[in-house]
């Protein structure tokens, strides 16, 4: 193998990916293991997980594993315990789970408001603080978090979730200051509008969606395999000098 090439080889590495059910979660999964890793593919239904796991152990590159739960309220170190059944150790976390309720300001409970920043902020750090000695047990590793346009600007009827997405930006950079010096580097994604489950009210919407194709520079919306290459790049040693950073694949609608 190519030195460039083996720099983005995952061959012998573990990927855990929440949120793997739909969305950037599945293809972060399916991008992960077309590169080599194994993956521990977490979510809420099961039969998705399933499907999931039989797709990407038919590629013959890589094995998987299906978790089933609700990181809302699941003990997470009882997904730790689960991971350790299935593997015995994780090199990648993609912390690609979340919710946006798309409540107005008004309208937004101290349940809801709850709700959002625990699975969006409190999960991502409390997961990644349990797998963290595994990674250090196996030379280090590779955390990505997933920020939002939100991390940066404000949008209608998301209070909530754009606090948790600014938050997650400062999270990334406090993971960093923590563990990169235990060869843990961590990092953010931060997606324009691709078509997810989150995004759904947004596409079914042609005039919405067309503005905010007008307003990227490069004039179109995100499609999922647009997200490939930054979340190989991120997980392999490509990027081992690279921690604490917010990388917006938006198409340049944060440039304009």
């Amino acid at each position: 193998m190519e030195a460039s090439a083996k720099m983005f080889s995952l061959k012998g590495k573990v990927a855990l990916v929440t949120g793997a059910t739909s969305g950037i979660g599945q293809r972060q999964a399916i991008a992960l293991s077309e590169a080599g890793a194994s993956i521990i593919a977490v979510g809420r239904n099961q039969d998705r997980l399933d499907a999931l796991v039989k797709e990407i152990s038919g590629n013959n590159i890589a094995a998987a594993y299906a978790v089933a739960c609700d990181l809302a309220t699941a003990d997470l170190s009882s997904v730790f315990e689960e991971v350790l059944k299935t593997t015995g150790g994780v090199d990648i976390l993609c912390n690609t789970a979340g919710v946006n309720l798309r409540e107005p300001a008004d309208q937004i409970t101290p349940e809801s408001w709850q709700q959002t920043l625990y699975l969006n902020l409190t999960v991502p750090f409390f997961l990644a603080r349990e797998l963290v000695p595994l990674m250090q047990q196996r030379g280090g590793g590779k955390i990505i978090n997933i920020a939002s346009l939100q991390s940066e600007r404000a949008f209608p009827n998301s209070a909530a979730y754009g606090a948790s997405k600014g938050g997650i930006a400062q999270l990334t950079r406090a993971m960093a200051e923590a563990w990169s010096s235990e060869e843990i580097c961590c990092n953010a994604i931060g997606p324009g509008f691709f078509p997810t489950a989150l995004t759904a009210k947004v596409f079914d919407n042609p005039e919405l969606s067309a503005k905010n194709a007008a307003q990227t520079a490069i004039g179109r919306n995100g499609e999922m395999k647009d997200l490939d290459g930054i979340t190989v790049f991120l997980a392999s040693s490509a990027s081992d000098y690279i921690t604490g950073q917010v990388i917006y694949v938006d198409g340049g609608f944060t440039a304009k």
